[in-house]
């Protein structure tokens, strides 16, 4: 009698095509190949690089996506079949995080009690500042941190990073107003209203740069916002630099282009920054450092669960300023 082999199958996220929404749908069970490890999913974040990713329209799109259907998500928290918790990443396609269980070939040990919700939200975004802060431009204590997007998720951890850092002043610019009234309470000194007129930003932020001068700047919007930024950091008298201005553009969410003038370079100390290697030993210490952090719960984060089920309505929200949603398989 000939073996008859039946193929495993679970849920997941399916992506048919670029530009597709995700579904729930039955899909083949993965296997573990030479150094990968399979893992029961506990917990995915959506993120917007999900969706961007999963347009087509990111440089990483054809790389994590080389065929259809291929499940979305690019990271995510479970147990291994050993029992250990773990953080994952770097999975083998056509697999991503959204799925009961997936394979990857890089993870990381995630502390023991730890919230694995907690685990796959915060720690990511929280680098993302962390790292670029501490390593790229070097924050030093007592320095002015003006945060671009201070509303959104990354932003308000950047403010509570830039604090912990040694920060003297942190000033937050973003455009909901229910939000930025909450920042104080995450260590804002002062916020502004990106909702103002193009002229009345300059002002602002020229009155902010007059007192002790903005250090550092982190940039999760980039766009028309931070090219009203940039103009106001033109001198208005001749001279040279008083000050360095050390820019992080670190996202787009406001336009992926801005029109940068010489004027903005030549005399205002400007020094603008993207991501730059890291060595191991940096990426670990900062690891180890969220990790203490979220130990001693002091970071603070908006987290809404939604089950792997619910996948195409939590891919389709829009009122998740300052949120982030964790996919529950």
């Amino acid at each position: 009698m000939p073996w008859i082999f039946v193929k495993k199958i679970m849920k997941a996220a399916v992506l048919h095509s670029f530009g597709a929404i995700p579904r729930y749908e039955d899909f083949e069970d993965p296997i573990a190949g030479i150094n990968e490890t399979l893992i029961h999913v506990k917990a995915a974040v959506l993120e917007n690089f999900d969706k961007l990713v999963a347009s087509g329209k990111h440089y990483a799109s054809n790389k994590m996506f080389p065929r259809f259907p291929a499940i979305a998500g690019h990271s995510g928290i479970g147990i291994t079949n050993d029992g250990r918790l773990v953080g994952f990443g770097n999975m083998k396609p056509p697999y991503g995080g959204f799925a009961e269980k997936t394979v990857a070939s890089m993870t990381i040990p995630v502390p023991e009690g730890t919230d694995p919700v907690v685990a796959a939200a915060l720690p990511a975004a929280a680098l993302t500042s962390l790292l670029p802060l501490k390593y790229t431009v070097r924050l030093q204590e007592g320095e002015t941190v003006l945060v671009m997007g201070a509303t959104g998720v990354s932003g308000k951890l950047a403010i509570q990073i830039a604090k912990m850092l040694g920060a003297g002043k942190v000033v937050a610019a973003g455009r909901n107003k229910e939000i930025l009234a909450s920042l104080p309470d995450l260590g804002a000194d002062r916020t502004i209203d990106l909702g103002q007129t193009d002229e009345e930003l300059i002002k602002l932020y020229r009155h902010e740069g007059s007192e002790k001068g903005i250090d550092v700047v982190i940039d999760f919007i980039w766009g028309h916002p931070a090219e009203v930024l940039l103009k106001s950091f033109v001198p208005e008298e001749l001279g040279f630099p008083k000050s360095r201005i050390r820019y992080l553009h670190i996202g787009e969410k406001a336009g992926p282009a801005v029109s940068l003038t010489g004027e903005m370079i030549r005399t205002s100390g400007l020094e603008i920054y993207g991501a730059s290697n890291m060595s191991p030993e940096a990426i670990g210490e900062g690891v180890n450092r969220v990790w203490g952090w979220i130990k001693e719960n002091k970071l603070q984060i908006d987290i809404e669960k939604m089950p792997l089920s619910d996948i195409e309505k939590a891919w389709q929200r829009t009122d998740l300023a300052g949120k982030r949603i964790v996919i529950i398989p």
